[in-house]
Protein backbone atom coordinates (compact mmCIF):
# COMPACT_ATOMS: atom_id res chain seq x y z
CA UNK A 1 0.00 0.00 0.00
CA UNK A 2 1.57 3.29 -1.14
CA UNK A 3 1.80 6.31 1.14
CA UNK A 4 2.39 10.04 0.67
CA UNK A 5 2.85 12.92 3.08
CA UNK A 6 1.93 16.48 2.09
CA UNK A 7 4.40 18.39 4.27
CA UNK A 8 4.06 21.98 5.47
CA UNK A 9 1.22 22.74 3.04
CA UNK A 10 -1.64 25.23 3.23
CA UNK A 11 -4.99 23.42 3.37
CA UNK A 12 -8.35 24.79 2.27
CA UNK A 13 -11.11 22.63 3.74
CA UNK A 14 -14.45 21.78 2.17
CA UNK A 15 -15.95 24.53 4.34
CA UNK A 16 -13.55 27.11 2.92
CA UNK A 17 -11.43 27.36 6.07
CA UNK A 18 -7.67 27.85 5.73
CA UNK A 19 -5.17 25.79 7.72
CA UNK A 20 -1.55 26.89 7.07
CA UNK A 21 1.54 24.74 7.65
CA UNK A 22 -0.44 21.51 7.83
CA UNK A 23 0.54 17.88 7.38
CA UNK A 24 -1.78 15.56 5.46
CA UNK A 25 -0.91 11.89 5.12
CA UNK A 26 -2.43 9.52 2.58
CA UNK A 27 -2.14 5.76 2.84
CA UNK A 28 -3.74 3.66 0.16
CA UNK A 29 -7.02 5.30 -0.82
CA UNK A 30 -7.65 7.28 2.36
CA UNK A 31 -6.46 10.23 4.40
CA UNK A 32 -4.87 9.00 7.62
CA UNK A 33 -3.56 12.25 9.15
CA UNK A 34 -4.53 15.93 9.04
CA UNK A 35 -2.80 17.91 11.75
CA UNK A 36 -0.37 20.76 12.34
CA UNK A 37 2.12 18.25 13.71
CA UNK A 38 4.19 16.03 11.43
CA UNK A 39 3.19 12.37 11.78
CA UNK A 40 5.69 9.74 12.80
CA UNK A 41 6.75 6.94 10.50
CA UNK A 42 8.09 6.78 6.98
CA UNK A 43 6.32 7.49 3.71
CA UNK A 44 6.94 6.41 0.13
CA UNK A 45 6.96 10.07 -0.87
CA UNK A 46 7.10 13.39 0.95
CA UNK A 47 5.57 16.29 -1.02
CA UNK A 48 7.01 19.72 -0.25
CA UNK A 49 3.96 21.92 0.31
CA UNK A 50 5.67 25.31 0.39
CA UNK A 51 3.92 27.69 -2.02
CA UNK A 52 1.15 25.16 -2.59
CA UNK A 53 -2.52 24.79 -1.58
CA UNK A 54 -4.16 21.43 -0.89
CA UNK A 55 -7.94 21.29 -1.13
CA UNK A 56 -10.72 18.77 -1.75
CA UNK A 57 -10.93 18.10 -5.45
CA UNK A 58 -13.85 19.29 -7.56
CA UNK A 59 -16.97 17.27 -8.42
CA UNK A 60 -18.67 17.93 -11.75
CA UNK A 61 -22.33 17.23 -11.05
CA UNK A 62 -23.60 17.49 -14.63
CA UNK A 63 -21.81 16.52 -17.82
CA UNK A 64 -22.15 14.80 -21.18
CA UNK A 65 -18.48 13.97 -21.62
CA UNK A 66 -18.51 12.32 -25.09
CA UNK A 67 -19.72 15.71 -26.34
CA UNK A 68 -16.02 16.55 -26.36
CA UNK A 69 -16.55 15.58 -30.01
CA UNK A 70 -18.90 18.57 -30.41
CA UNK A 71 -16.80 21.24 -28.75
CA UNK A 72 -18.10 24.58 -30.08
CA UNK A 73 -20.64 23.05 -32.47
CA UNK A 74 -23.87 25.00 -32.96
CA UNK A 75 -22.71 28.34 -31.57
CA UNK A 76 -25.21 31.23 -31.53
CA UNK A 77 -28.32 29.05 -31.52
CA UNK A 78 -31.01 28.91 -28.80
CA UNK A 79 -31.37 25.60 -26.97
CA UNK A 80 -34.15 24.02 -29.07
CA UNK A 81 -32.49 24.85 -32.41
CA UNK A 82 -29.06 24.01 -31.01
CA UNK A 83 -30.29 20.52 -30.09
CA UNK A 84 -32.34 19.76 -33.20
CA UNK A 85 -30.16 21.37 -35.86
CA UNK A 86 -26.61 20.99 -34.57
CA UNK A 87 -26.42 18.36 -31.82
CA UNK A 88 -28.89 15.52 -32.45
CA UNK A 89 -27.91 15.01 -36.14
CA UNK A 90 -24.23 14.76 -35.17
CA UNK A 91 -24.91 12.47 -32.21
CA UNK A 92 -26.79 10.04 -34.46
CA UNK A 93 -23.43 9.08 -35.98
CA UNK A 94 -21.38 8.64 -32.78
CA UNK A 95 -20.09 5.08 -32.39
CA UNK A 96 -18.94 3.28 -29.24
CA UNK A 97 -15.31 3.75 -30.31
CA UNK A 98 -15.87 7.46 -30.94
CA UNK A 99 -17.43 7.85 -27.49
CA UNK A 100 -14.62 5.92 -25.80
CA UNK A 101 -11.86 8.18 -27.11
CA UNK A 102 -13.88 11.38 -26.60
CA UNK A 103 -14.62 10.35 -23.01
CA UNK A 104 -10.95 9.71 -22.29
CA UNK A 105 -10.06 13.12 -23.72
CA UNK A 106 -12.77 14.77 -21.63
CA UNK A 107 -11.53 12.96 -18.52
CA UNK A 108 -8.00 14.16 -19.21
CA UNK A 109 -9.32 17.71 -19.39
CA UNK A 110 -11.17 17.33 -16.09
CA UNK A 111 -8.17 15.83 -14.31
CA UNK A 112 -6.03 18.71 -15.58
CA UNK A 113 -8.41 21.13 -13.88
CA UNK A 114 -8.76 19.29 -10.56
CA UNK A 115 -11.98 17.32 -11.18
CA UNK A 116 -11.98 13.83 -9.65
CA UNK A 117 -15.57 12.75 -10.33
CA UNK A 118 -18.39 13.58 -12.71
CA UNK A 119 -22.06 12.75 -13.20
CA UNK A 120 -22.54 11.81 -16.83
CA UNK A 121 -25.80 11.53 -18.75
CA UNK A 122 -25.39 10.21 -22.31
CA UNK A 123 -25.37 7.01 -24.37
CA UNK A 124 -22.62 4.55 -25.46
CA UNK A 125 -22.52 3.45 -21.84
CA UNK A 126 -20.12 0.52 -22.23
CA UNK A 127 -17.59 2.81 -23.92
CA UNK A 128 -17.90 5.46 -21.21
CA UNK A 129 -17.63 2.89 -18.42
CA UNK A 130 -14.48 1.46 -20.01
CA UNK A 131 -12.92 4.94 -20.17
CA UNK A 132 -13.79 5.65 -16.53
CA UNK A 133 -12.40 2.36 -15.27
CA UNK A 134 -9.18 2.66 -17.28
CA UNK A 135 -8.53 6.31 -16.39
CA UNK A 136 -8.91 5.99 -12.61
CA UNK A 137 -11.44 8.82 -12.27
CA UNK A 138 -14.79 8.50 -10.47
CA UNK A 139 -18.16 8.75 -12.18
CA UNK A 140 -21.90 8.38 -11.72
CA UNK A 141 -22.96 7.08 -15.12
CA UNK A 142 -26.38 6.88 -16.75
CA UNK A 143 -27.86 6.19 -20.16
CA UNK A 144 -30.42 8.87 -20.91
CA UNK A 145 -34.12 7.93 -21.25
CA UNK A 146 -36.16 9.65 -23.94
CA UNK A 147 -39.54 8.69 -25.34
CA UNK A 148 -42.81 10.57 -25.58
CA UNK A 149 -44.95 8.07 -27.51
CA UNK A 150 -48.25 7.64 -25.61
CA UNK A 151 -48.63 4.33 -23.81
CA UNK A 152 -44.94 3.40 -23.99
CA UNK A 153 -43.19 3.00 -20.64
CA UNK A 154 -39.61 2.55 -19.56
CA UNK A 155 -40.15 -1.19 -19.33
CA UNK A 156 -40.99 -1.30 -23.06
CA UNK A 157 -37.58 0.11 -23.97
CA UNK A 158 -34.55 -2.09 -24.78
CA UNK A 159 -32.73 0.22 -22.38
CA UNK A 160 -34.56 -1.37 -19.43
CA UNK A 161 -32.84 -4.71 -19.92
CA UNK A 162 -29.54 -3.03 -20.69
CA UNK A 163 -29.72 -1.02 -17.48
CA UNK A 164 -30.17 -4.21 -15.48
CA UNK A 165 -27.01 -5.60 -17.06
CA UNK A 166 -25.03 -2.40 -16.53
CA UNK A 167 -26.07 -2.14 -12.90
CA UNK A 168 -24.99 -5.73 -12.31
CA UNK A 169 -21.67 -5.22 -14.09
CA UNK A 170 -20.67 -1.67 -13.22
CA UNK A 171 -22.45 -0.39 -10.10
CA UNK A 172 -19.79 -0.22 -7.41
CA UNK A 173 -16.99 -1.33 -9.72
CA UNK A 174 -13.36 -0.42 -8.99
CA UNK A 175 -13.96 -0.08 -5.25
CA UNK A 176 -16.93 2.19 -5.84
CA UNK A 177 -15.29 4.57 -8.31
CA UNK A 178 -17.99 3.78 -10.87
CA UNK A 179 -21.63 4.07 -9.84
CA UNK A 180 -24.72 3.81 -12.00
CA UNK A 181 -27.62 6.28 -12.03
CA UNK A 182 -30.91 6.48 -13.87
CA UNK A 183 -31.46 9.56 -16.02
CA UNK A 184 -34.44 11.16 -17.70
CA UNK A 185 -33.60 13.67 -20.40
CA UNK A 186 -36.35 16.18 -19.65
CA UNK A 187 -40.09 16.73 -19.40
CA UNK A 188 -40.28 17.83 -23.05
CA UNK A 189 -38.69 14.64 -24.42
CA UNK A 190 -40.72 12.15 -22.38
CA UNK A 191 -44.35 11.25 -21.80
CA UNK A 192 -46.08 11.12 -18.40
CA UNK A 193 -46.06 7.32 -18.63
CA UNK A 194 -42.33 7.35 -19.24
CA UNK A 195 -41.61 9.69 -16.34
CA UNK A 196 -43.68 7.65 -13.88
CA UNK A 197 -42.19 4.34 -15.00
CA UNK A 198 -38.60 5.64 -14.76
CA UNK A 199 -39.37 6.89 -11.25
CA UNK A 200 -40.71 3.48 -10.27
CA UNK A 201 -37.77 1.67 -11.85
CA UNK A 202 -35.26 3.84 -10.03
CA UNK A 203 -37.11 3.34 -6.75
CA UNK A 204 -37.15 -0.45 -7.20
CA UNK A 205 -33.44 -0.49 -8.04
CA UNK A 206 -32.59 1.95 -5.20
CA UNK A 207 -30.79 4.23 -7.64
CA UNK A 208 -30.33 7.97 -8.09
CA UNK A 209 -31.89 10.01 -10.90
CA UNK A 210 -30.45 12.81 -13.01
CA UNK A 211 -32.78 15.07 -15.04
CA UNK A 212 -32.76 18.38 -16.92
CA UNK A 213 -35.29 20.76 -15.31
CA UNK A 214 -36.56 24.24 -16.24
CA UNK A 215 -33.53 25.13 -18.32
CA UNK A 216 -35.28 27.75 -20.46
CA UNK A 217 -38.36 29.94 -20.29
CA UNK A 218 -39.67 28.19 -23.41
CA UNK A 219 -39.43 24.82 -21.68
CA UNK A 220 -41.40 26.09 -18.69
CA UNK A 221 -44.03 27.85 -20.84
CA UNK A 222 -44.64 24.81 -23.03
CA UNK A 223 -44.82 22.47 -20.03
CA UNK A 224 -47.55 24.67 -18.55
CA UNK A 225 -49.35 24.61 -21.90
CA UNK A 226 -49.15 20.80 -22.06
CA UNK A 227 -49.79 19.90 -18.41
CA UNK A 228 -51.01 23.02 -16.65
CA UNK A 229 -48.01 23.07 -14.32
CA UNK A 230 -44.29 23.81 -14.25
CA UNK A 231 -41.70 21.03 -14.84
CA UNK A 232 -40.82 20.55 -11.13
CA UNK A 233 -44.48 20.32 -10.10
CA UNK A 234 -45.18 17.93 -12.99
CA UNK A 235 -42.17 15.70 -12.24
CA UNK A 236 -42.90 15.67 -8.50
CA UNK A 237 -46.51 14.61 -9.03
CA UNK A 238 -45.32 11.72 -11.22
CA UNK A 239 -43.03 10.49 -8.42
CA UNK A 240 -39.66 11.35 -9.91
CA UNK A 241 -38.54 13.27 -6.84
CA UNK A 242 -39.41 10.38 -4.51
CA UNK A 243 -35.93 8.99 -5.15
CA UNK A 244 -32.65 10.92 -4.71
CA UNK A 245 -32.63 13.33 -7.65
CA UNK A 246 -30.21 15.82 -9.12
CA UNK A 247 -32.03 18.42 -11.20
CA UNK A 248 -29.79 20.10 -13.76
CA UNK A 249 -29.89 23.82 -14.65
CA UNK A 250 -33.11 24.95 -12.86
CA UNK A 251 -32.75 28.38 -14.42
CA UNK A 252 -36.45 29.26 -14.23
CA UNK A 253 -37.97 28.12 -10.94
CA UNK A 254 -40.97 29.54 -9.11
CA UNK A 255 -41.30 29.82 -5.36
CA UNK A 256 -43.57 26.78 -5.46
CA UNK A 257 -40.97 24.83 -7.45
CA UNK A 258 -38.26 25.62 -4.93
CA UNK A 259 -40.46 24.70 -1.98
CA UNK A 260 -41.33 21.32 -3.52
CA UNK A 261 -37.75 20.55 -4.45
CA UNK A 262 -36.47 21.48 -0.99
CA UNK A 263 -39.11 19.32 0.68
CA UNK A 264 -38.19 16.38 -1.56
CA UNK A 265 -34.45 16.82 -1.02
CA UNK A 266 -33.75 17.46 -4.69
CA UNK A 267 -30.18 18.61 -5.38
CA UNK A 268 -29.68 21.29 -8.04
CA UNK A 269 -26.70 21.19 -10.37
CA UNK A 270 -25.95 24.78 -11.36
CA UNK A 271 -24.46 25.16 -14.86
CA UNK A 272 -23.69 28.87 -15.18
CA UNK A 273 -21.41 28.70 -18.24
CA UNK A 274 -23.83 26.57 -20.27
CA UNK A 275 -26.82 28.66 -19.25
CA UNK A 276 -25.02 31.85 -20.26
CA UNK A 277 -23.63 30.52 -23.55
CA UNK A 278 -27.02 29.24 -24.70
CA UNK A 279 -28.75 32.39 -23.47
CA UNK A 280 -30.95 30.34 -21.14
CA UNK A 281 -30.75 32.80 -18.25
CA UNK A 282 -29.29 33.12 -14.75
CA UNK A 283 -30.38 30.65 -12.09
CA UNK A 284 -31.39 32.26 -8.80
CA UNK A 285 -28.94 30.43 -6.54
CA UNK A 286 -29.62 32.81 -3.66
CA UNK A 287 -33.33 31.94 -3.67
CA UNK A 288 -32.54 28.22 -3.93
CA UNK A 289 -30.16 28.45 -1.00
CA UNK A 290 -32.73 30.32 1.08
CA UNK A 291 -35.32 27.67 0.23
CA UNK A 292 -33.01 24.99 1.63
CA UNK A 293 -31.92 23.36 -1.63
CA UNK A 294 -28.46 21.82 -1.81
CA UNK A 295 -26.49 23.33 -4.68
CA UNK A 296 -23.74 21.70 -6.74
CA UNK A 297 -21.72 22.77 -9.78
CA UNK A 298 -21.67 21.28 -13.28
CA UNK A 299 -20.09 22.10 -16.60
CA UNK A 300 -22.71 20.50 -18.86
CA UNK A 301 -21.32 19.28 -22.20
CA UNK A 302 -18.47 21.13 -23.84
CA UNK A 303 -20.64 21.95 -26.85
CA UNK A 304 -22.42 24.43 -24.59
CA UNK A 305 -19.56 25.56 -22.36
CA UNK A 306 -16.90 24.89 -24.16
CA UNK A 307 -14.66 23.25 -21.56
CA UNK A 308 -14.52 21.24 -18.35
CA UNK A 309 -12.54 23.87 -16.45
CA UNK A 310 -14.65 24.07 -13.30
CA UNK A 311 -12.68 26.99 -11.92
CA UNK A 312 -14.27 29.05 -14.69
CA UNK A 313 -17.71 27.75 -13.75
CA UNK A 314 -17.09 28.49 -10.09
CA UNK A 315 -16.10 32.06 -10.95
CA UNK A 316 -19.24 32.52 -13.08
CA UNK A 317 -21.48 31.04 -10.41
CA UNK A 318 -20.04 33.52 -7.92
CA UNK A 319 -20.56 36.55 -10.14
CA UNK A 320 -23.70 35.96 -12.19
CA UNK A 321 -26.15 36.05 -9.29
CA UNK A 322 -24.65 39.30 -8.07
CA UNK A 323 -24.78 40.84 -11.54
CA UNK A 324 -28.35 39.73 -12.11
CA UNK A 325 -29.51 41.13 -8.77
CA UNK A 326 -27.28 44.21 -8.90
CA UNK A 327 -26.43 43.20 -5.34
CA UNK A 328 -23.02 42.08 -4.05
CA UNK A 329 -24.55 39.85 -1.39
CA UNK A 330 -24.96 36.22 -2.46
CA UNK A 331 -23.20 32.98 -1.58
CA UNK A 332 -19.91 33.58 0.20
CA UNK A 333 -16.64 32.23 -1.17
CA UNK A 334 -16.62 29.66 1.62
CA UNK A 335 -20.10 28.45 0.67
CA UNK A 336 -19.09 28.26 -2.98
CA UNK A 337 -16.11 26.04 -2.13
CA UNK A 338 -18.55 23.66 -0.42
CA UNK A 339 -20.81 23.72 -3.49
CA UNK A 340 -17.96 22.68 -5.80
CA UNK A 341 -16.51 20.01 -3.50
CA UNK A 342 -18.45 18.36 -0.67
CA UNK A 343 -21.92 19.00 -2.08
CA UNK A 344 -20.93 17.49 -5.41
CA UNK A 345 -19.70 14.35 -3.70
CA UNK A 346 -22.91 14.06 -1.65
CA UNK A 347 -25.04 14.47 -4.79
CA UNK A 348 -23.34 11.32 -6.09
CA UNK A 349 -23.95 9.39 -2.87
CA UNK A 350 -20.26 9.51 -1.95
CA UNK A 351 -20.47 10.14 1.77
CA UNK A 352 -16.75 9.68 2.45
CA UNK A 353 -15.60 11.99 -0.35
CA UNK A 354 -15.21 15.71 -0.99
CA UNK A 355 -13.58 16.59 2.32
CA UNK A 356 -10.22 16.61 4.07
CA UNK A 357 -10.33 14.63 7.27
CA UNK A 358 -9.10 11.34 8.64
CA UNK A 359 -10.64 8.23 7.00
CA UNK A 360 -12.05 10.23 4.08
CA UNK A 361 -11.19 9.17 0.55
CA UNK A 362 -8.06 10.89 -0.70
CA UNK A 363 -9.63 12.86 -3.56
CA UNK A 364 -7.34 15.87 -3.51
CA UNK A 365 -6.00 18.65 -5.68
CA UNK A 366 -2.90 20.79 -5.27
CA UNK A 367 -2.73 24.34 -6.62
CA UNK A 368 0.36 26.47 -7.12
CA UNK A 369 -0.39 29.63 -5.14
CA UNK A 370 3.04 31.17 -5.46
CA UNK A 371 1.87 33.28 -8.40
CA UNK A 372 1.18 37.00 -8.94
CA UNK A 373 -2.59 36.48 -9.21
CA UNK A 374 -2.83 34.41 -6.00
CA UNK A 375 -0.87 36.78 -3.75
CA UNK A 376 -1.29 38.44 -1.33
CA UNK A 377 -3.94 36.49 0.57
CA UNK A 378 -6.59 38.15 2.70
CA UNK A 379 -8.97 35.17 2.46
CA UNK A 380 -7.82 32.03 0.67
CA UNK A 381 -11.36 30.99 -0.23
CA UNK A 382 -11.87 34.33 -2.01
CA UNK A 383 -8.61 33.88 -3.90
CA UNK A 384 -9.61 30.38 -5.05
CA UNK A 385 -13.04 31.50 -6.23
CA UNK A 386 -12.12 34.82 -7.81
CA UNK A 387 -8.40 34.62 -8.68
CA UNK A 388 -7.40 31.00 -9.24
CA UNK A 389 -7.03 29.57 -12.73
CA UNK A 390 -7.61 25.97 -13.72
CA UNK A 391 -4.03 25.93 -14.93
CA UNK A 392 -2.89 26.50 -11.33
CA UNK A 393 -3.62 22.81 -10.66
CA UNK A 394 -0.35 20.91 -10.40
CA UNK A 395 -1.62 17.60 -8.96
CA UNK A 396 -4.90 15.67 -9.03
CA UNK A 397 -5.34 12.60 -6.84
CA UNK A 398 -8.23 10.10 -6.90
CA UNK A 399 -8.50 7.52 -4.10
CA UNK A 400 -4.88 8.17 -3.18
CA UNK A 401 -3.56 7.70 -6.73
CA UNK A 402 -1.98 10.59 -8.60
CA UNK A 403 -3.60 10.74 -12.05
CA UNK A 404 -2.18 14.10 -13.10
CA UNK A 405 0.96 15.93 -11.99
CA UNK A 406 2.85 18.81 -13.59
CA UNK A 407 1.69 18.18 -17.14
CA UNK A 408 1.93 14.38 -16.98
CA UNK A 409 -0.91 11.85 -16.91
CA UNK A 410 -0.36 8.45 -15.32
CA UNK A 411 -3.25 6.58 -16.99
CA UNK A 412 -4.09 8.43 -20.23
CA UNK A 413 -2.11 8.86 -23.46
CA UNK A 414 -3.35 12.38 -24.14
CA UNK A 415 -1.71 12.82 -27.53
CA UNK A 416 -3.34 9.60 -28.72
CA UNK A 417 -6.79 10.62 -27.45
CA UNK A 418 -6.54 14.06 -29.09
CA UNK A 419 -5.69 12.43 -32.42
CA UNK A 420 -8.39 9.77 -32.13
CA UNK A 421 -11.09 12.28 -31.16
CA UNK A 422 -10.21 14.71 -33.96
CA UNK A 423 -10.21 11.80 -36.42
CA UNK A 424 -13.63 10.68 -35.17
CA UNK A 425 -15.02 14.20 -35.60
CA UNK A 426 -13.88 14.31 -39.24
CA UNK A 427 -15.33 10.85 -39.92
CA UNK A 428 -18.69 11.84 -38.44
CA UNK A 429 -18.85 15.04 -40.48
CA UNK A 430 -18.08 13.03 -43.62
CA UNK A 431 -20.90 10.59 -42.87
CA UNK A 432 -23.28 13.45 -42.18
CA UNK A 433 -22.45 14.95 -45.57
CA UNK A 434 -23.64 11.73 -47.19
CA UNK A 435 -27.03 11.78 -45.43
Amino acid sequence: MSSLLFKDITVLTEEGKTVPHAYVAVEGSTITHFQLEEPTGSFDRVYDGRGKLLMPALYNSHAHVPMTLLRGRGDNLPLDRWLNEAIFPFEAHITEDDAYHATLLGIAEMLRFGVVSFTDMYFCTDARARAVLESGIKCNLSDCVVGNEPGITYWDLPLAKQNEQWIAEYHGAADGRLLMNFSLHAEYTTSPEMVASVANAAKEADMRIDVHVSETQKEVRECIERHGKTPPVYLAELGLFDVPTTADHCTWLTDEDRAIMAAKGVVVSCCPASNAKLGSGIADIKAMKEAGIMLTLGTDGVASNNNHNMFKDLYLLALMQRAGDADPVSLSAEELITVATRNGALSQGREDCGLIRRDARADLVVLDIDTPWMQPVHTMADNVVYSAQGSDVVLTMVDGKILYENGEYTTIDVEKEIAKTCEAREDILARMAQD
